[in-house]
């Protein structure tokens, strides 16, 4: 895996041809229980790093889209699976626990609840006040950028760029984790605001 901005964050990644850019999982290392946030597949090489630093406790999906390799970790491991309570009724995978707007699985992992998006009530979370992590409505189709979803993919146009001015209120965000695409790891409220004036 990938060291990133903080000593206890790493990502690793799966390339798609198809949209020409990575996709991404984001692992959160801490004493009490490591985190996942939407893994794709791991190599050899990032399961054997994983393990290494102690395993996983609990995946947090962001939409039902972002299960990825989530059922064969939990078949790996004893890790538990958090999903956005909006697709309760619908998610494809099990889910130990639901999140809503507002919730702290953990200490310091704050939940934000997106609209308009594919999928009903995409989760953002929101780490330590400075590190904002993303599903699908918000990416990085180019470096040093933010884009969001295209309209055709978006269930509510007007819905999801409301999410996205609420993001750039975060005023202390300096890194952006993208699940699709190029992450931004300085100046990150900054990206979100120039986001803000594209959509």
């Amino acid at each position: 895996m990938k060291s990133l901005h903080r000593a206890d964050l790493y990502s690793w990644s799966n390339f798609n041809p198809a949209r020409n850019i990575d996709f991404n999982g984001v692992a959160w290392i801490r004493p009490e229980g490591n985190i996942l946030i939407d893994p794709v597949a791991l190599s050899n090489h990032d399961w054997n790093h994983l393990q290494s630093l102690g395993g996983v406790s609990w995946i947090i999906l962001t939409n039902s889209e972002h299960f990825r390799a989530s059922k064969e970790i939990v078949d790996q491991t004893y890790a538990k699976i958090a999903g956005p309570i909006a697709e309760k009724d619908a998610f494809p995978i099990f889910c130990d626990r639901w999140l809503s707007d507002g919730d702290e699985l953990v200490p310091k992992l704050k939940t934000i609840e997106l609209q308009g998006s594919k999928t009903p009530g995409e989760l953002a979370l929101l780490l330590e006040d400075t590190t904002l992590i993303t599903g699908d409505l918000v990416r990085g189709q180019k470096a040093g950028r933010l884009n969001i979803l295209s309209d055709e993919k978006l269930l509510n146009r007007a819905a999801a760029v409301a999410s996205v001015r609420r993001l750039a209120e975060l005023t202390h965000v300096e890194a952006v984790l993208v699940g699709d695409g190029w992450s931004i790891f300085r100046d990150g409220r900054d990206r979100l605001l120039e986001l803000v004036e594209t959509v």
